[in-house]
């Protein structure tokens, strides 16, 4: 933890929140907003699962000496949880812009230019299974689980979440994803000021008009995914054979331009069509199979049953960026691919953090939980920013599990010396001595 807690000295990350947040009790005592909110992150970085696992974590008389602040107790962090209110969310979202554009101003010249030329901003929604009866702010989505919903904004370049809200399953999440995305904006202008054109990506279940109309009043671009419906299985069978041209880096693939675009959306609104060739006997008999959904019924009919060896699975995209060349389209339809990289985060939040559980009946407190294990994410991106981790352009960014494996968890022992603590590490070669090195050597905020 030792790393975390100079990233969290260096960047003033407890004062940030501190600031935005506000006070969050009458008494100036105990934990401050930005110190629980912090202790509970990087209790999940450390492998908290559970609220429980607060009080593990205090049990741990070394750990707390390196780790950035006080851990809550698991009582004490529920009670401090229901302090806080939409407002003081949406404050944390602002502390979380201050902060990146602290990170920002330390990397060189040619990642800075990388991350402002034009950021993307990801949005996507995700399920939380929980169980138990009584616990509020939950609902039965359409799998019939019980479950919760965050939803985030995500600037995918950087690899931070930029905003969130926690939903009840049951919830659409376009219902609020204009707010969402206006969130979003906001600390993307806090933490990257300067920037270029802003691109939105959304996969098909934000196929809506409001929120194309929204990026648009903007200033900025979209591409989401559309539905297959009769409209746009007529556009994909009207493309002529020549205006297909290959993707860029799938195999298989072919991208083209259909004349769509549907009812009501901004002006300028173009449909990109990706198909990817599949065999006939690859396609499962199930009916339920996801890949039949994306396979022309008169195709699908003629591969059950072997009269064709190979079919043709399509994909559609409104987008109102340049498309007009083959080589822009293609452009267009891989950078939409990398629409993954929030996935990306999501699973990184649940598996490298906490947030395949809800572990409370209240939902003030899972919104806090959320949150931990959010501002967990965003502690491991900045760590590998500034701690040298990845290649330098975002993508060899590890999870939080190897990183808790290689850098956060590993043995040591806390000598105390002549009124100094030392820290002993094991014999053998680490990353952490390099990593602190980097660390160090940034100006702490005044």
């Amino acid at each position: 933890m030792l790393a975390v807690t100079e990233l969290v000295d260096r960047l003033g990350i407890v004062a940030a929140l501190d600031t935005t947040v506000g006070p969050i009790k009458q008494r100036a005592r105990g934990l401050s907003a930005g110190e629980f909110l912090v202790g509970l992150a990087s209790a999940q970085m450390a492998g908290a699962e559970y609220l429980v696992g607060l009080d593990r974590r205090r049990a741990d008389t070394a750990g707390a000496l390196l780790s950035p602040v006080s851990t809550a107790p698991s009582t004490t962090a529920a009670t401090l949880a229901k302090r806080f209110d939409p407002t003081a969310w949406h404050a944390v979202e602002a502390a979380i812009g201050q902060i990146g554009s602290r990170v920002l101003g330390h990397l060189d010249e040619q990642r800075q230019a990388a991350l402002l030329a034009s950021p993307t901003v990801d949005i996507d929604a995700t399920e939380v299974e929980v169980y138990g009866s009584r616990k509020q702010g939950i609902a039965y989505n359409y799998k019939g689980q019980r479950s919760g919903r965050p939803h985030l904004a995500t600037w995918a370049e950087a690899g931070i979440v930029l905003a969130a809200d926690l939903l009840p399953g049951d919830t659409d999440p376009r219902a609020g994803v204009v707010d969402l995305l206006g969130r979003a904006l906001a600390g993307l202008g806090a933490a990257a000021p300067g920037h270029g054109r802003v691109r939105v990506r959304g996969d098909i279940g934000y196929f809506t008009k409001d929120l194309a109309q929204a990026v648009v009043e903007a200033g900025c671009d979209f591409a989401i995914g559309a539905n297959r419906n009769p409209a746009t299985w007529r556009a994909a069978a009207a493309v002529p054979e020549e205006a297909w041209n290959d993707t860029v880096g799938m195999k298989g693939a072919q991208v083209a331009v259909a004349d769509y675009a549907p009812g009501g959306w901004p002006a300028g609104t173009r449909c990109l069509i990706r198909r990817v060739r599949h065999d006939a006997v690859a396609i499962s008999a199930d009916p339920r199979a996801r890949r039949r959904k994306t396979i022309p019924a008169e195709q699908l009919a003629l591969a059950l049953e072997g009269d064709v060896e190979q079919v043709w699975a399509y994909s559609f995209i409104v987008t109102n960026l340049d498309i007009t060349t083959p080589a822009k389209a293609a452009a267009v339809e891989s950078w939409y691919r990398h629409r993954t990289d929030i996935e990306d985060r999501i699973r990184d939040a649940k598996h490298g953090a906490a947030l395949r559980h809800l572990p409370s009946g209240d939902p003030t407190v899972n919104t806090a939980w959320m949150w931990g294990a959010l501002l967990a994410v965003n502690l491991s991106a900045w760590l590998h920013e500034l701690g040298g981790l990845d290649d330098g352009d975002g993508y060899g960014r590890a999870h939080l599990t190897r990183l808790r494996r290689e850098l956060i968890c590993i043995p040591g022992r806390v000598i105390h010396h002549a009124r100094q603590i030392t820290l002993r590490l094991p014999p053998g070669i680490t990353i952490l001595a390099e990593v602190l090195a980097r660390l160090r050597a940034i100006p702490a905020v005044a």
